[in-house]
């Protein structure tokens, strides 16, 4: 969206850009036209989790209970405002679509150091030394490796068929960050769903440490698209 609103593509082709999976946006969608009325300039973004809504902006408890709930949102930090997307599933059996609808909510506008502490090095740093962490304690565990298996062919399928939607003018560093974080993000989300622990213990250590790279990939990725947005809104050098 803050490609659109820098006049780089239209608002329509943005939005479409962003779902590229979505046979229909509905919803409050609007207001993305609105704020760029009213002078927005960047599109954030928040992943937020149970636990974990560090990177939300100041709102309403239903604000927080929807975005927990659907695990992402967006928000305009200037004015304050922020949008909640949940996925439909609609028609019948065999032709399916998917409907996404956008759910408006109030909020504080975010504080200008919260943004301005935002660098891709930092990012990036942070989330290669997660990644190390959690590495070194999966490798401790005693667990059989997907290697030569077929849940390793799977897990490369998941890995490999997904659809960026980036906008041209983005820094290198923040693609880096944005492609590194949503592949080992997508392997992970692969990864809780089948467990080949040899016992309890190595299973639940195991949970501790996918848990840990998703909260870290999830993390870069927020805070990866917020600055990309602010270079792209002419705010960053």
């Amino acid at each position: 969206m803050t490609a659109a609103w820098a006049g780089h593509l239209d608002l329509e082709e943005a939005v479409r850009q962003a779902l590229p999976d979505a046979d229909h946006v509905a919803g409050d969608v609007g207001h993305l036209a609105t704020w760029q009325d009213f002078g927005e300039r960047v599109l954030a973004c928040a992943l937020p989790r149970a636990g974990d809504i560090s990177g939300l902006p100041r709102g309403n408890p239903e604000l927080t209970a929807a975005a927990t709930d659907s695990g992402e949102c967006v928000y305009v930090p200037a004015i304050g405002g922020a949008l909640v997307p949940s996925i439909e599933i609609f028609g019948p059996e065999g032709d399916q679509g998917m409907a996404v609808r956008l759910t408006a909510f109030d909020c504080e506008p975010t504080p200008a150091h919260r943004l301005e502490e935002l660098h891709e090095s930092q990012i990036e740093r942070e989330l290669r030394t997660r990644l190390v962490h959690a590495t070194s304690a999966l490798e401790s565990l005693d667990i059989q490796p997907f290697a030569g298996s077929t849940l390793r062919a799977q897990a490369d399928e998941v890995t490999t068929l997904r659809e960026w939607g980036l906008p041209s003018g983005l820094p290198g560093r923040a693609i880096r960050i944005l492609q590194t974080a949503g592949t080992v993000g997508a392997a992970v989300d692969f990864a809780l769903g089948h467990s080949p622990a040899i016992d309890v213990a190595a299973d639940a250590g195991r949970l501790r440490a996918l848990r840990e790279l998703q909260a870290a990939t999830d993390q870069a990725m927020a805070h990866a698209t917020t600055a990309a947005a602010l270079h792209l809104a002419g705010m960053r050098a």
